[in-house]
């Protein structure tokens, strides 16, 4: 086997990407501290075609260095807003009939394996702090909580692992309604 050359992986120009069809996925930052966890997302967002990332609280906003190292020029393609208080961006999203998901460990969340979206539904999906995760007034709010379980000694995984794995999941799982 031979590795691909990047010029062979056709991939889409800023311009066309803007253009192209979005998965019906918006991610909402709730307070991330660290640019390089934001930059990181930006890049899976891309990937994946999201249509949009929020950013509220502390998470820091492009341009930045730091955000753009890890984004690797996603800041360009992907939609982003800034909204200081994470529940009034909630709130627009509900009122836009998104189903929000908060990932979380909690009482009576959902795992991720069992989680199965609706055809057509838009997603809203908050990850939280790095140390103090989702806060709890956001995951009352929301409609569902989702986990990742886990089964060794430490409580959580890095905001930005956390996202690769929570966003590449629900793509294929919206992808697979949609055709």
């Amino acid at each position: 086997m031979r590795k691909l050359l990047n010029e062979e992986l056709d991939r889409l120009d800023v311009d066309a990407y803007k253009n192209s069809d979005k998965t019906p996925i918006t991610i909402v930052l709730d307070n991330i501290r660290s640019l390089n966890n934001i930059g990181s997302v930006f890049r899976t967002a891309d990937c994946y075609r999201i249509e949009k990332i929020i950013l509220c609280g502390i998470t820091a906003q492009p341009p930045h260095r730091d955000i753009r190292k890890t984004a690797l020029g996603a800041t360009e393609s992907i939609e982003w807003e800034y909204v200081e208080d994470t529940l009034k961006a909630l709130a627009n999203l509900k009122n836009n009939q998104y189903h929000l998901c908060a990932i979380e460990q909690a009482e009576n969340s959902k795992s991720l394996y069992n989680f199965k979206p609706e055809k057509g539904q838009k997603l809203a999906v908050v990850f939280g702090n790095e140390v103090k995760g989702v806060q709890q007034q956001v995951v009352d709010y929301c409609d569902t909580i989702i986990e990742l379980q886990q089964f060794g000694t430490k409580h959580s995984l890095n905001i930005s692992v956390c996202a690769g794995i929570v966003i590449y999941d629900l793509f294929n799982k919206v992808s697979s309604l949609r055709s």
